[in-house]
């Protein structure tokens, strides 16, 4: 299962599906392109548990302004539509995985 993409109108919907892990990222931005492999990985690895999705914030500003993402990458963790965690800067896969088995039901 590839990265979800995600833009302002299919936002609040997709967040209420069960535990995803959102990426605001934009084209431009270095590190980000440094979380993408990683998140692909991650995408895969726990396909049957969780969502892994991506937004690009040049292109939809009202879910990051809501969510008040100022930096990027800003990964949020969503559970049944409810922020539960959030990471700001690029940040080793393990640190990821971490993250969200916190999150997921064993």
């Amino acid at each position: 299962m590839a990265v979800k993409e995600l833009n302002d109108s299919n936002f609040d919907s997709e967040i209420k599906k069960g535990v995803v892990m959102v990426d605001f990222w934009a084209p431009w931005c270095a590190p980000c392109r440094m979380v993408a492999p990683v998140l692909d990985e991650l995408s895969v690895e726990y396909k049957d548990k969780l969502t892994i999705a991506k937004l690009n914030v040049d292109e939809n500003s009202g879910a990051a302004g809501k969510y008040s993402v100022t930096s990027i990458p800003t990964l949020i963790i969503f559970k049944d539509g409810q922020l539960v965690e959030r990471a700001v800067g690029a940040s080793p896969k393990q640190h990821y995985m971490n993250m969200l088995n916190k999150h997921i039901s064993a």
